[in-house]
Order: structure tokens, then C-alpha cells, then sequence
């Protein structure tokens, strides 16, 4: 039997909103597993979480660069937050995203690109050999429209372009008036980086996610008694209601949720100067989806007594 640890169960009830008890029992059930505990207790009725979010575990930055109709967002990990406000590391990120605006966001490919006298990977190594501490370029990506503008949000920035979440949208339109499409662009990459959709529409939901909900709601209907029929109506209902929660357009608009990110857009057209349609959104989080292995400070303390 895996063992559950405090520390389990706590960022199980960070993703839950379960008790403890409840958070225990489900990782007792599934083996330790955080993930499937989540599943576990909303099958039980125990959780309205709909998804693990990622607890944000690696430091380092995220770095946007915007050009007009094109736009890149890159993360660049490091070991240590302090690492963060250091001048050397940030003028590395600023350059990896420079170079992807122009080179694309094929991480392993950017690796060997040269900017300067060095290629990126080059660069990473003497940031490391200069701080000090370890770095990894760990992602990448880039959007773009034909028509229209592509625009950029940076939650919890530190510097020009560098911060904690990085929000690139672009809007399509023929609309003439740029600053009003970047104005209601940037309300919506705020909005994004607060409700962290999941598409810009519900057909666009990977389809792997939408069949893990159908089970949930499947389940949690049939625990509750209700006949093969109603489970089927209960679910379709569900997921109409599952499609509003993570659809960017059908979302309630952060900045007046009395209507929708698509109404929203619809009365920005006339200023804009035509109808404005989103093509896509890129939402980077720093450390989403990266464990960090958790230290007994103490037991490191005393480990390094032991070696003295």
C-alpha cells in the first residue's frame, strides 16, 4: 500500500475543497494517486473540482513578445525564486523569446539556434555556470492571425514582458481600429488568465477530457439510484453545464460576468471597425503540471552534519 502523506492529502484538499478525512479516504482508494483522488471524490459527491490545475511547483519565468499578428510565450525554469529577479537570467529569457518570435517554438529546435555568438542551449549553460543554481528551457509557443492582432497579458509581472502567467490571444478582424482590438484583447487575456478555460469553444475540448467527465457524471448518477434512462439525460445535461465552465466564449467576462466573453466582443465590434472572432489562446502558468520534490529542511540539515 503507497503511503499518504500529509503533504498529499493537503494538495488534495487544495484541488478539492474536501474535508481531510474525506481527502485521506481517496488517497487511501486510489493508491496515492492525487489526480485520481480528485476523480474519486467527485464520484462521490465530495468535490466540485473539474480538473487538477497544477500546482505551481518550478520557478523561474515566463516571457511573452508580441509582433503585431504574431506572438510567443516561452517558460525557463529554475531552482529558486531568487533566480527570478536576477538580471542575468531575465536578460536570458528576454532572448529565448526574441529568438522564438523569429525561429518558432520547437523547443528542441530553438536549442540550436544561434542568437549571438552562442545558440540557445549555449546561453542556458553560461546563465548556469554564472548563477550558479540549474536552468531548463522547458516550453514554447506561438499564435498568430492574418487580419487583426494578436494580444498579451502578464499576471504577476516583474519586468517588461516577464512574470508568474503569460496570456497570448489573437483576434481576427478586418476592424481598422488596432488599439481598440488590443484594448478588448488584453481584457480577455485577463480574463483567461484568471478562469483558465480550457478552449475558445466547446468543440475544440479534447475529446479525452469530455469522456473522463461523461464517466464522472455517469457515475455519480448511478450511485445516487437514478435508472439508465434519467443517467443519460443527467449527463447530457452535465456536460451542457461542464461545456459553459471551460469555453472561453461562453464564460462569464471577468470584467462583467452579467455577460459573456462572446457578448463581450460583440459590442466591442463597432468600435473596432468589424466583427472580431477568436482564432486561439495560449495560457502559460509558471510550474504548471511540474512536481517539485518537497525537503525535510531539518533532515537536510542534519544529513549535511552527518557528512561534515
Amino acid at each position: 500500500m503507497a503511503e499518504i502523506t500529509a503533504s498529499a492529502v493537503k494538495e488534495l484538499r487544495e484541488l478539492s475543497g474536501a474535508g481531510m478525512m474525506d481527502c485521506k479516504a481517496a488517497l487511501t482508494e486510489t493508491k496515492g494517486d492525487i489526480q485520481a483522488g480528485v476523480d474519486w471524490l467527485r464520484k462521490k459527491g465530495l468535490s466540485k473540482a473539474a480538473k487538477k490545475s497544477g500546482r505551481v511547483a518550478a520557478e523561474g519565468l515566463v516571457g511573452i513578445v508580441v509582433d503585431g499578428k504574431k506572438g510567443v510565450v516561452v517558460e525557463v525554469n529554475s531552482e529558486t525564486d531568487f533566480v527570478a529577479r536576477n538580471d542575468h537570467f531575465q536578460g536570458l529569457v528576454k532572448l529565448i523569446a526574441q529568438t522564438a518570435l523569429h525561429n518558432g517554438a520547437d523547443v528542441e529546435k530553438l536549442k540550436t539556434v544561434k542568437a549571438g555568438s552562442s545558440t540557445i542551449d549555449e546561453a542556458v549553460a553560461s546563465a548556469i555556470a554564472t548563477i550558479g543554481e540549474n536552468m531548463t528551457f522547458r516550453r514554447a509557443a506561438e499564435i498568430s492571425v492574418s487580419e487583426g492582432e494578436v494580444a498579451q497579458y502578464m499576471h504577476g509581472a516583474i519586468s517588461e514582458g516577464l512574470g508568474k502567467i503569460g496570456v497570448l490571444v489573437a483576434l481576427e478582424s478586418k476592424g481598422g481600429n488596432k488599439d481598440e482590438l488590443n484594448r478588448i484583447g488584453r481584457m480577455v487575456a485577463m480574463h483567461i488568465a484568471a478562469a483558465n478555460p480550457l478552449a475558445v469553444e466547446s468543440k475544440g475540448i479534447d475529446a479525452q477530457t469530455i469522456e473522463r467527465e461523461r464517466g464522472i457524471l455517469a457515475e455519480k448518477a448511478r450511485a445516487s439510484g437514478k435508472p439508465d434512462n434519467v443517467v443519460e439525460k443527467i449527463v447530457d445535461s452535465g456536460l451542457k453545464s461542464f461545456y459553459k465552465e471551460v469555453s472561453l466564449i461562453d464564460q462569464p467576462f471577468v470584467h462583467d460576468p452579467s455577460k459573456t466573453v462572446a457578448q463581450a466582443l460583440k459590442e466591442t465590434e463597432g468600435k473596432a471597425g468589424g466583427p472580431i472572432a477568436i482564432k486561439g489562446f495560449v495560457r502559460f502558468a509558471l510550474g504548471e503540471g511540474v512536481e517539485k520534490q518537497e525537503q525535510d529542511f531539518a533532515a537536510e540539515v542534519a544529513a549535511a552534519g552527518g557528512k561534515a
